[in-house]
């Protein structure tokens, strides 16, 4: 998952993993993405698409 934040707003978006390189974001495992706590007065909107549709690229036979 990728982290970015807005300072002058306090807030804190979680998203799916992002391709585009953010100075503000950071990229973080399952493990640590799922432990992170914000800031006191700091909003988190986690925005990751829990329903992931997995298509493999090629077919088995």
């Amino acid at each position: 998952m990728t982290l970015t934040y807005q300072y002058g707003r306090a807030l804190v978006w979680m998203d799916d993993l992002v391709e585009e390189v953010d100075p503000h974001g950071y990229d973080l495992c399952d493990r640590h993405g799922e432990r992170l706590t914000v800031p006191t007065g700091w909003r988190l909107e986690d925005r990751r698409n829990r329903f992931r549709v997995i298509v493999p690229n090629r077919l088995a036979g």
